[in-house]
């Protein structure tokens, strides 16, 4: 459970030396309170007194980090139930389920296609993050093999599906350095695989047939010190896959249950072989609440939505989707071509791309840094005035890019049109239209 100030208070050296940038201990200790500060900041805190803090002051759901570098991943370390509350922290890593059953060729293609599945949106990167890789041939020799491939070829962080400590200690001597997820400890291996994972300071995904279960198991494995945990409820369907992760989120959140207090997997491959429906489990279990979702099989046609499904529920409410500041070339546009102003606000963005796309008219998109604001909301916030958007016309350079000096600007802002002319000497100010899509049948007249 979260401390109070005081109570934070009452664990601190209360020197008020300022070392921590702030005047006294009762400030630093409200900073922490609010989540504006870290415990590292004060130099003069125990030990004991450190250790009790970041216990009690860790998020009802424990945030656990797959692999290293560039190919880590976190998941978990929640707060809230609903996204509108504050925000939800760490969006849930996608992997792709790939068996050393396959043959050498169909793996190297499946490693290719997954490297392929990059795409760039509101000036996001969005990919698949990992690879579960099963051992399922019963050849240890085949999937120490796959391992081996995958690190040589991918840039992904791993999950080892592999039941049999045997074989699980062998491939942990060839990846354990990039700290895979370890799939997974139940009732009857659990004392094997904790101590497995302890050894090699990997995190541990244990898995039980119902919550009850699961309950006793992980609180089993936390009694021995052990708390890198990824749960998975063992549900086969869709409405019970659903039903448990609202269970394990709200009982971590609102009863601060321990033993439940850390990130889920799920595969809702296992739930279904139609690939449209696996896709639509998957968007179901993203956003209620899955710490980790592993699909079946890499399929660009289901990947992207839900990846662009996930970008949109774990963006911070506070702080709206914005588009990168630029200019973008639509359709193929030359010198001759017409030039469009917008706000960077992403929802316009896209309305806007979308529209000029089907009219096929070739043009010009100059998207403005508005912190994500919409266009009216930037003017009013004095972000798309006159003078600002003079500025960056300026500076953009779509003045080298074209031969003509007209400027179209939403119909919202047509009282900035006088300030503008005044500002961009040489230029001449059009007004688009309000909505977009009245902007097909306007852009095929702009001239």
């Amino acid at each position: 459970m979260a401390l109070s100030g005081i109570e934070i208070f009452k664990l601190l050296p209360k020197t008020n030396c300022g070392d921590c940038g702030v005047p006294t201990c009762l400030a630093f200790a409200m900073s922490i309170a609010a989540g504006r500060a870290g415990l590292d900041k004060c130099p003069h805190l125990s030990s004991e007194a450190r250790s009790r803090l970041e216990e009690a002051s860790a998020p009802p759901i424990r945030p656990v980090t797959i692999g290293t570098g560039e190919r880590s991943v976190k998941t978990g370390g929640e707060t809230v139930m609903f996204r509108h509350e504050k925000r939800f922290e760490n969006p849930p890593p996608l992997a792709f389920m790939i068996s050393d059953t396959m043959n050498e060729t169909k793996i190297r293609q499946q490693f290719e296609l997954f490297g392929s599945l990059r795409y760039e949106r509101a000036g996001n990167s969005l990919k698949a993050e990992m690879l579960a890789l099963k051992y399922e041939s019963g050849q240890a020799d085949k999937y120490l093999s796959l391992i081996e491939n995958a690190i040589n070829n991918t840039d992904a962080a791993f999950i080892l599906v592999c039941s049999e400590p045997a074989v699980l200690e062998k491939a942990l001597e060839a990846s354990a350095s990039l700290r895979p997820l370890i799939y997974a400890a139940t009732r009857d291996n659990s004392g094997e695989m904790v101590d497995i994972a302890r050894k090699y300071n990997c995190p541990l995904a244990i898995k039980a047939q119902n919550l009850d279960e699961l309950s006793e198991l992980a609180e089993t494995i936390t009694a021995s010190g052990f708390k890198d945990l990824v749960l998975d409820s063992g549900a086969q369907t869709i409405k019970q896959a659903f039903f448990d992760q609202v269970a394990i989120r709200r009982s971590a959140l609102n009863k601060k249950y321990r033993s439940f207090g850390f990130p889920t997997i799920v595969f809702p491959g296992e739930m279904t072989k139609d690939p449209l429906k696996e896709t639509v489990y998957a968007s179901i279990l993203i956003a209620k609440y899955a710490g980790l979702v592993v699909l079946g099989k890499i399929l660009p046609e289901t990947i992207f939505p839900l990846l662009v499904e996930r970008m949109n529920i774990f963006t911070d409410p506070q702080r709206p989707l914005a588009t990168k500041e630029g200019i973008y070339e639509i359709n193929g546009p030359d010198e001759n071509s017409p030039v469009l102003l917008t706000s960077n606000f992403s929802l316009t963005y896209f309305l806007l791309t979308g529209e000029i796309e089907s009219s096929r008219v070739p043009s010009y998109l100059l998207v403005k840094d508005t912190e994500g604001l919409s266009i009216m909301t930037a003017w009013a916030a004095g972000k798309f005035s006159a003078d600002n958007i003079s500025q960056f016309i300026k500076k953009c350079g779509i003045e080298d890019k074209i031969t003509h000096r007209k400027l179209i600007i939403p119909g919202y802002v047509d009282f900035e049109s006088a300030g503008l002319e005044e500002e961009l000497e040489g230029w001449e100010i059009l007004i688009g239209p309000r909505e977009a899509a009245h902007l097909p049948a306007y852009l095929k007249n702009w001239g």
